[in-house]
């Protein structure tokens, strides 16, 4: 009996080691995938060689070295906090959505396809003519802060609306449009401009800003540069330059395209006996 009773711990201990086990797991893969792609990563790299030499240090029994790498451990949560302050409001904010483990749709397909289309027709005329633009797209992460600071439109998406919004010497063509699904919310608005050191000196200030608000938000940005006329899309805080119009459809319909969270085949096993 108490032989039993032993075993039986020693499973519900085993087991509950193993959900924990695969639960840290999941949530450093989601770090990981929210970080991916940003300046951030070479960042965590920076980190990850501090703490290999701490561990180095304690190896070999480096006692100096040992004492300057805990001191860095300890204050390191806080500079943790402050150096990746845009990824953890970013995990905090689709935490609050309940988004952080799953995505959903916002559109239906048919809506998607034609805000998607009439972008890429008005960035094609704009970039023919050397007329400089930035689009961003609201995806997870809210930009109600972004949108206030323009005038607010509220207008169906269309490459004419699109284009007059951009036309030079017109009251608005001068900041970035931010859509919302089908719509535009707003133009004229101002975004925060990178400040990434690695930034190439060839890039603009209409670049620099598509790059700071896809380096504190999910957003994704279409730039036209007046001077080259070369469309670029920024993502994730990195930029893709020098798109043609297949690839920025492509790009596009890829990132604003979020598949319907599908069902588990347990659930869908039980519908189907059920």
């Amino acid at each position: 009996m108490e032989w039993d009773f032993i075993k039986e711990f020693s499973v519900m201990d085993y087991l509950t080691e193993i959900i924990d086990i695969l639960l840290v797991t999941l949530v450093i893969y989601k770090l990981i995938t929210l970080i991916r792609g940003t300046r951030a990563v070479q960042l965590f790299k920076g980190m990850m060689v501090i703490v290999a030499g701490w561990l180095l240090s304690i190896f070999f029994n480096l006692k100096t070295l040992s004492w300057l790498m805990s001191q860095a451990m300890t204050y390191g949560v806080l500079a943790v906090i402050i150096i990746f302050q845009p990824e953890l409001r970013r995990a905090l904010e689709q935490l609050g959505r309940g988004k952080l483990f799953s995505r959903t749709n916002h559109l239906d397909e048919e809506k998607m396809t034609i805000a998607i289309g009439e972008t890429v027709k008005a960035v094609q005329y704009l970039a023919k003519r050397r007329i400089g633009a930035l689009i961003v797209f609201e995806k997870e992460t809210g930009l109600n802060d972004y949108i206030e600071t323009g005038i607010i439109i509220n207008g169906q998406i269309s490459s004419e609306l699109l284009i007059n919004i951009f036309i030079p010497n017109t009251p608005l063509h001068d900041g970035a449009v931010i859509v919302r699904k089908d719509q535009v919310k707003a133009a004229g608005c101002y975004l925060p401009l990178s400040e990434n050191p690695f930034i190439s000196k060839e890039l603009g200030t209409r670049h620099r800003a598509a790059l700071g608000i896809s380096e504190v938000t999910d957003s994704i940005s279409v730039v036209v540069s007046e001077e080259t006329g070369q469309i670029s899309l920024s993502r994730n805080g990195e930029v893709h330059r020098d798109l043609s119009e297949e690839k920025l459809l492509e790009m596009l319909d890829q990132e604003l395209r979020v598949p319907l969270v599908a069902p588990s085949s347990f659930w869908i096993r039980g519908k189907k006996h059920g």
